[in-house]
């Protein structure tokens, strides 16, 4: 399994949401550049950057700073976030980045997102982030009528590769990851399921692993130092 540290941004610094609250926000550094050049000497495969400004606008808004990180990194940088063209895929895929993350716009516009698929294969990933499972879009401002597991495998029949699911309540908690939905998925769908929110300690990352999951990511666990990152890579390294 591979862990993915988190750099969530808002307004060019790196915060942490509580339960993808934008008023409940704190910031977690001065720079988003020196954490990510950090959690790659800490051993990190893969680093995981949202633009919650471009989540909740729908447009590219810290795209600049992102793709610095990724020109800067030996390791490969995802990023999700206010993707809603094409244009704005190419352009991230074109600066460094290694694979990009749709939300929104896999619910609301399939054609897109089988043209971007079609295009560029498994640089593209569908991030599924739902609340009492059901899917959510637009910064997580908007709960939609699809049942993730039903939206998991339409996913999956379209051609997604990877998918990573984030239990919007269990976002920021560090109560632990929603392990059942986790399992159902698992059962139901072939693709890479990378899990987001919610994780604490090493005793969260060892039930993610024991599940045989593709990936898992971490941010505020890291930040407020109840995991500790080379010993939480080294675990999913085992």
């Amino acid at each position: 399994m591979i862990l993915l540290p988190a750099i969530d941004i808002i307004e060019q610094k790196p915060v942490r949401l509580y339960q993808g609250d934008y008023e409940k926000k704190e910031v977690v550094g001065s720079s988003v550049l020196e954490i990510a050049i950090q959690f790659e000497k800490e051993g990190a495969s893969y680093v995981h950057c949202v633009d919650l400004d471009g989540a909740k606008s729908g447009k590219k808004e810290n795209a600049k700073l992102i793709c610095q990180v990724a020109k800067t990194l030996s390791i490969p940088v995802e990023v999700g976030g206010g993707i809603r063209t094409l244009e704005d895929i190419s352009f991230y895929l074109e600066q460094g980045i290694s694979r990009v993350i749709l939300g929104t716009v896999a619910i609301e516009n399939e054609t897109l997102l089988k043209q971007a698929l079609e295009q560029y294969g498994n640089k593209i990933a569908v991030g599924m982030d739902c609340k009492n499972g059901y899917v959510c879009g637009n910064g997580w401002l908007e709960t939609s009528s699809l049942y993730y597991l039903d939206f998991a495998k339409k996913m999956e029949e379209i051609g997604v590769q990877t998918l990573i699911f984030t239990d919007i309540s269990k976002d920021g908690t560090m109560q632990g990851p929603n392990i059942e939905m986790l399992q159902k998925l698992k059962e139901n769908v072939k693709v890479n399921i990378i899990a987001s929110g919610g994780i604490k300690d090493l005793s969260h990352i060892q039930q993610l692993k024991d599940l045989n999951l593709y990936g898992a990511i971490t941010g505020k666990a890291m930040y407020t130092q109840s995991l500790n990152l080379k010993e939480a890579i080294k675990l999913c390294e085992e």
